[in-house]
């Protein structure tokens, strides 16, 4: 037996070779893609980090938290399964207005609750408009997104006696958090509530990306006719995503009204729609931490250029956007990850030279 495996180990050709040697790499890969690396615990250390270093500058952080968690459901949609929108902002508004009105009208004040509402509201909506718009793509789609949150915009404006127009829904009240925690001027409480949600979500939609459904979402991506030919429902899977973004842009609204305690149909707006994509564009898409990198950073210079020019800038943001996509067209995550491999390479090159130089006579 050890002569035969001898005899067909030789027969094996240099190409048959490599082949089995990439078939076992990829192999390795599908079986510790889902496994946490160390280095995924910098972004969290570094909201820890936050908390503590810039304690009166928690109300901005917390906004911070919000954006990343809005760019992560747009991610879930657009950097997986390839459904380009301009209307995501409509998920937003309406998770905004289910948790504003619910306080404002019902009196229903229980922050945690209303997120779950939030959810569960935006969630239906998203079922509803996905339904229908995502038999269409490319162009077509586009326009159908930007005009369904326009429409909801309008109809808020509409019943004004609701939503209270462009004025919105100021000075509401929530209960304090988990019936003991009251929320402080510097935003402590608000922080930590955002942070901790943010953990909890983006916990499912790791397990969601990693998943058989994650992989069939980015076929998808990759070559939809591929995925109808071999018999995969396109549809449904591409509905059921949408779902699920729509639910979590409703939870991120939610937070942003309560954190806040107000809310105005500029929510709804196409400017939160366009700035939610240049994060993940400054990111990177399709990573799950190019929306905790892309906000972070859009968030930051925001603030920092509108305190510098508040009349131009914009002008900042869009020159970082034309560079980012001239020059990093993976986002500031792809950006790291080139210097890694890079001089991953090269730690490898050297430890290579220095083999070859031991087995020297």
């Amino acid at each position: 037996m050890a002569a035969n495996e001898t005899t067909a180990a030789a027969m094996t050709s240099p190409r048959d070779s490599e082949a089995i040697a990439a078939r076992d790499r990829a192999a390795e890969y599908l079986v510790s893609r889902h496994r946490y690396r160390w280095a995924e615990a910098l972004p969290w250390l570094a909201c820890i980090a936050v908390f503590f270093l810039f304690p009166d500058r928690l109300t901005f952080g917390s906004q911070v938290l919000v954006m990343v968690l809005f760019a992560l459901s747009l991610d879930l949609i657009l950097g997986y399964a390839g459904i380009v929108t301009l209307g995501h902002a409509a998920f937003f508004g309406i998770g905004a207005y289910t948790v504003g009105l619910g306080a404002a009208k019902f009196g229903w004040t229980e922050p945690v609750s209303g997120l779950f509402a939030a959810f569960v509201v935006a969630s239906i909506a998203g079922f509803i408009t996905g339904w229908f718009l995502l038999r269409y793509r490319g162009l077509t789609l586009l326009m159908l997104t930007l005009a369904t949150a326009i429409m909801m915009q309008e109809a808020g404006n509409l019943r004004s006696d609701l939503s209270g127009g462009y004025d919105g829904l100021p000075g509401l009240v929530f209960d304090p958090l988990l019936g003991r925690f009251d929320y402080d001027l510097y935003g402590h409480t608000n922080y930590v509530y955002a942070l901790v949600v943010l953990a909890v979500v983006f916990y499912f939609v790791r397990r969601i990306v990693y998943s058989p459904f994650g992989q069939a979402l980015t076929g998808i991506r990759e070559n939809v006719r591929r995925m109808h030919a071999i018999g995969s429902p396109v549809h449904w899977r591409l509905v059921t995503v949408y779902t699920i973004a729509a639910g979590i842009a409703g939870i991120a609204g939610a937070l942003f009204t309560q954190t806040n305690a107000y809310v105005t149909l500029t929510v709804f707006d196409f400017e939160n729609s366009a700035k939610v994509m240049v994060m993940l564009i400054l990111g990177g898409t399709g990573r799950l931490y190019g929306a905790f990198l892309g906000a972070a950073v859009y968030m930051v210079l925001e603030d920092y250029f509108s305190k510098l020019s508040p009349t131009f800038w914009q002008f900042g943001i869009g020159l970082l956007l034309v560079l980012a996509v001239l020059f990093a067209r993976r986002g500031v995550l792809g950006l790291f990850e080139q210097a890694g491999a890079y001089f991953g390479k090269d730690k490898n090159l050297d430890k290579n030279l220095d083999k070859n130089k031991g087995t020297k006579p």
